[in-house]
């Protein structure tokens, strides 16, 4: 691209100017058709032969013709130079040639306005005015030459050849001065479109990637644009594609009427609805609407009202609420819990002492009662303080290396034991001979704390459960609890391992939060996913919990430490 000096004008690349240029060539090709056709039939009906006007003529015909062809797809550079001799060069020798081969009353030098157009639209201001300024030179030379050879006047012809030369500088100028005003405007577009299509690119990318869903919807009821989390919340069988018909289903006929109501209100709404589908449980969602612009203002610019609706899971706010809640809630537990292990330790005490002098059956239960419930109080508050005491150790010993295999099937052997009835799964150890760094009581409680959860909601079969390590070939171990459970909600697996966060209320929220403090402290990881399982009942669904345990080496430090309890 070649920027023109002393003026801004179109460049070599731009496609405005190839299209001027070969509308420019088209224009000098049909002057030269014509041209020769009207000396053609001039000279049959006067029966005069003008064989140089003819053979000039037709030269202008082939070289139009010629550089049409030839010079298409190049224009020349916007500046002075000798790329413009085969067009400017050529009208001016061509017309010149006429003026001075024409016999009879014809003249010909108006055609000097279409090279000085051509100059003064595609050149810079030193093309146009210096093309000028030779057209202006040969009306002179033309007036000196008809004043040799005829007489007469000589200075009404040298002033009608300056008038017609100042005419032609005033309109060079201008014209130049009109293309150079449009290039900017049209460099301008140009850089808004650019900067509107990086805006909607950024709009589209931010919307596609929200976790409220958006929808755009115009006034017939037709969702223009739709992101995924708004698909999903719309919570049809079938994804639709925008655009669609808002209408098209009735259990989106709340947000119908509320879009409606946004356009005949002209005002933002904000409203909780239920969308029933068939089958389904009532999804809950909180609604957010926006109008573009009133009927005013789009009628003025004569643009499009469009609702913008902001859809928030109800169930998902509720739990984000309810984390929060528990949180703070356990920041003042653990500060209790804290405060009431002197005097529960009291109790203990006293209730040992006590017990010591009972010789009453009935007593002694009592006392074994209180005994009972306060190690369950002590339990309980040592396991609300393991959130708030996760701290350095300075006298911990580093983690052992374990043999995998043979420390998950001692733990499942304790952990069954308690109820073999019930607790039955299939045990399938993998990770012969692999050694994990991990403490074994960490690892013990990590496994009972997943083992404990999917005995809470796995079904009844005997292989509902399942216990399996393996080590992959670019030695990854890892130990996974997977149950046939029934799916988790969204809102809670986005909690799942943060603190106090759980689906039940009875349940303090802290086993998964602490299973991954405690796999972090040994450079292990912990995650969830939904993966099927092949069971006596075919291709299963369930909930996977898997540990990825770090390759064996020794840990340089110890982060957050969950070994030992310090107060």
């Amino acid at each position: 691209m070649q920027t023109p000096t002393p003026g801004p004008l179109w460049s070599a690349a731009d496609a405005s100017f190839v299209r001027l240029w070969r509308g420019f060539l088209s224009a000098r090709v049909m002057v030269a058709l014509a041209l020769l056709v009207l000396q053609g039939v001039g000279q049959m009906v006067n029966q005069v032969a003008e064989q140089g006007v003819l053979a000039v003529c037709l030269a202008y015909l082939v070289a139009t013709v010629l550089l049409r062809v030839l010079a298409r797809h190049a224009p020349p550079s916007p500046s002075a130079g000798p790329q413009w001799l085969p067009s400017i060069g050529v009208d001016l020798a061509a017309i010149s040639a006429l003026q001075l081969l024409q016999v009879g009353a014809m003249n010909f030098t108006p055609l000097f306005g279409l090279p000085i157009l051509m100059a003064a639209v595609l050149g810079t201001l030193t093309l146009a005015l210096g093309t000028t300024a030779g057209v202006t030179l040969l009306l002179l030379a033309w007036a000196w030459w008809l004043g040799t050879r005829a007489g007469g006047d000589d200075a009404q012809r040298y002033l009608q050849s300056a008038l017609t030369g100042t005419g032609y500088f005033i309109v060079s100028y201008l014209v130049h001065q009109l293309a150079t005003r449009l290039t900017r405007e049209q460099e301008l577009a140009q850089q808004s479109q650019v900067a509107a299509q990086v805006q909607a690119q950024v709009a589209a990318l931010v919307i596609q990637n929200l976790t409220d869903g958006v929808l755009v919807v115009d006034e017939n009821d037709t969702v223009r644009l739709a992101n995924p989390a708004g698909l999903q919340l719309l919570g049809s069988a079938a994804l639709p594609v925008p655009p669609f018909a808002l209408a098209s289903e009735a259990p989106w006929h709340p947000l119908v009427l509320l879009a409606r109501r946004t356009f005949r209100q002209e005002q933002p709404q904000t409203a909780d609805v239920d969308l029933l589908h068939p089958g389904q449980s009532p999804t809950g969602l909180h609604v957010r609407t926006w109008l573009t612009s009133t009927r005013e203002a789009a009628n003025h610019t004569r643009s499009e009202r469009l609702c913008v609706m902001f859809l928030h899971d109800l169930r998902e706010m509720e739990a984000r609420l309810r984390t929060e809640k528990l949180a703070a809630m356990g920041r003042m537990s653990a500060a209790v819990a804290h405060e009431i292990r002197n005097p529960l330790a009291a109790i203990v005490q006293a209730n040992a002492l006590l017990e010591e002098d009972l010789h009453d059956p009935a007593q002694k239960r009592l006392a074994a009662m209180v005994q009972q419930n306060a190690d369950r109080l002590a339990r309980i508050a040592e396991e609300v303080l393991d959130i708030a005491r996760v701290q350095h150790q300075i006298s911990h010993a580093p983690a052992s290396a374990l043999a995998l295999d043979d420390t998950v099937a001692q733990i499942w052997n304790d952990w069954q034991a308690h109820d073999t009835s019930r607790r039955r799964a299939q045990v399938q150890l993998d990770a012969a001979g692999a050694h994990v760094e991990f403490d074994a009581e960490h690892l013990r409680r990590v496994l009972v704390n997943l083992l404990d959860n999917a005995l809470r909601y796995m079904g009844p079969e005997p292989d509902s459960l399942a216990i399996t390590t393996r080590t992959t070939p670019n030695g990854q171990v890892s130990l996974q609890v997977w149950s046939d459970g029934a799916p988790m909600d969204k809102s809670v697996e986005r909690h799942l391992f943060e603190p106090f966060f759980s689906s039940e209320s009875r349940s303090s929220g802290l086993g998964l939060y602490i299973c991954r403090e405690l796999c972090q402290r040994h450079g292990a990881s912990i995650s969830y996913q939904r993966l099927n399982r092949s069971t006596t009942r075919g291709d299963t669904g369930g909930n996977a919990f898997t540990v990825a345990f770090r390759r064996i080496t020794r840990p340089s430090e110890s982060a957050t430490l969950f070994d030992t309890i310090v107060v």
